[in-house]
């Protein structure tokens, strides 16, 4: 039986780590080598880092930051913000991630993802697709959810995956920081459209959210939150538990 995985995610502002509710109210959390090395240290899988502002500032990501996260951690790293060029996918593989995401600059040149995924490998290119609903579609947005980008959100997605990205993490902009739980109806969606992991983000408001997801959906891959997690609202060795008594396999 396949591991579910446990992510808590970082978006990372101006050098420290921020939340808000559906993209939009942030406010300061902590400083992100600080939780980097919390995480690393109490059973998350793997960390997200989201340089949230990048794409929209036309700026490449803070990379010294970065490494110093990178430093810090002994789980997987993925990486994103501000990743345009297969030469950013360079630049943030070489200060230690694992894996590079990409949403913006993917949408602005849909070469980027065969051309990253024929130089270091599916493995490492993520589709990070934010999407919201608008009329009852499901629509792709760009620059952290600041920019309807008019595209329908599922073939979008698939597209992605056919040109080389290996997992897909899915952040409904609609759930985003609303804690009742994650956005099953769009997980479901993307689910039947991809063979590839699929990372399920925005919504999760405690435990029982984690099993509804992953009991609802068994095809997704992974749980990630911010929130819940920086607050000390929810432990990861507890969730996992409660996950492992629900018959969810996790490593613990």
């Amino acid at each position: 039986m396949i591991t579910k995985r446990i992510i808590p995610c970082l978006d990372v502002k101006d050098g420290r780590v921020v939340k808000g509710v559906n993209f939009l109210g942030l406010s300061d959390v902590s400083s992100p080598v600080s939780l980097a090395e919390y995480y690393s240290g109490c059973g998350a899988d793997e960390l997200v880092f989201y340089d949230i502002t990048a794409s929209a500032e036309g700026r490449a990501l803070f990379t010294d930051i970065l490494r110093r996260v990178a430093e810090r951690v002994f789980i997987p790293l993925t990486v994103g913000g501000g990743i345009n060029t297969v030469d950013d996918f360079d630049r943030v593989l070489k200060c230690g991630a694992d894996k590079v995401s990409v949403n913006s600059g993917a949408i602005r040149n849909p070469g980027l993802i065969p051309a990253a995924a024929e130089r270091y490998g599916s493995q490492c290119v993520v589709i990070s697709a934010d999407v919201k609903r608008v009329d009852g579609a499901f629509r792709v947005f760009a620059k952290g959810g600041r920019e309807d980008t008019g595209m329908e959100a599922i073939s979008w997605i698939r597209r992605c995956v056919e040109n080389g990205a290996g997992e897909v993490v899915l952040n409904s902009i609609d759930t985003d920081g609303v804690k009742r739980g994650f956005d099953l109806e769009m997980l479901d969606a993307v689910c039947r459209a991809v063979s590839v992991p699929v990372i399920a983000s925005g919504g999760a408001g405690g435990v029982q959210d984690f099993v509804t997801l992953f009991k609802t959906l068994p095809r997704v891959d992974a749980g990630l939150a911010a929130s819940i997690f920086h607050f000390g609202e929810v432990a990861i060795p507890d969730l996992k538990q409660t996950l492992r008594e629900n018959g969810i396999n996790v490593r613990l």
